[in-house]
């Protein structure tokens, strides 16, 4: 997230804390300018080398987190800023110390007022998107993804163990998930596939970027032409509609 952020955005200025426990470095938030406008972020990291990885918690917020990005979404909605989110994770981090602070309340809490903020919310699925965890930060007006990303409720692996009791089925269990950008959009879960290049998107993250600012302009464009009201209504609509085509 961060690699491809450097390459899109300007004038970056990172918010730190949830202001009831802790920073979560899992989750990177804070203000830029978009194309001369103004906008929030909220991202997931996963880190590149072991050092970051265990510093970014592998990409897998923990309540603090969730709470972090609302506290930004909320105000970005006060000044009117409109919010891109970038999901990259296996899903929330599933440890005692997050149940004990109420990981599930943090979770169901930012669905919650994302599903209301009166500005518009683009996703961008740049990685893996994981359960709830990707969730938390993905209720938006549109959501856009890299061609060889993935969506889904629970990994190949722990669908098998749990349907099969045999993770050496991941490969029927991910075809039966539907869990690729071209099987999201055809559900209509995602509104646009983003192109990676030749080289994958993480081996050359220059055009990588320059593919996903083509589109993440074009949508915020678009919803940043409706009403707030309508908005909200649309918003809605297009959360109740899911799975029906």
């Amino acid at each position: 997230m961060l690699d491809i952020m450097g390459k899109i955005f300007e004038n970056f200025v990172e918010l730190h804390g949830d202001r009831r426990f802790a920073d979560d470095p899992a989750i990177v938030c804070g203000f830029a300018e978009y194309h001369s406008i103004q906008v929030a972020i909220v991202g997931q990291q996963k880190g590149r080398d072991t050092k970051q990885r265990r510093l970014r918690n592998f990409g897998m917020p923990k309540p603090e987190g969730y709470r972090k990005a609302l506290r930004l979404m909320k105000s970005a909605e006060k000044f009117g800023r409109p919010i891109i989110t970038f999901i990259d994770t296996p899903g929330a981090y599933p440890g005692i110390d997050a149940e004990e602070r109420g990981q599930a309340e943090a979770i169901a809490r930012n669905l919650l007022e994302m599903a209301r903020l009166k500005v518009p919310i683009i996703g961008s699925i740049i990685g893996e998107g994981g359960s709830g965890g990707a969730l938390a930060i993905a209720i938006c007006d549109s959501v856009i993804m890299l061609e060889n990303a993935i969506y889904s409720v629970i990994s190949p692996e722990g669908c098998a163990a749990i349907l099969w009791k045999d993770s050496t089925k991941s490969t029927v269990a991910a075809k039966e998930l539907k869990l690729t950008a071209q099987d999201l959009f055809e559900l209509g879960i995602v509104d646009q596939i983003v192109e990676e290049p030749q080289e994958d998107a993480h081996l050359d993250l220059g055009k990588s970027a320059e593919y996903l600012d083509e589109i993440l302009f074009e949508q915020l464009t678009k919803m940043r032409s409706i009403p707030p009201t309508q908005l909200q209504t649309r918003r809605f609509r297009k959360l109740r509609e899911v799975g029906f085509v």
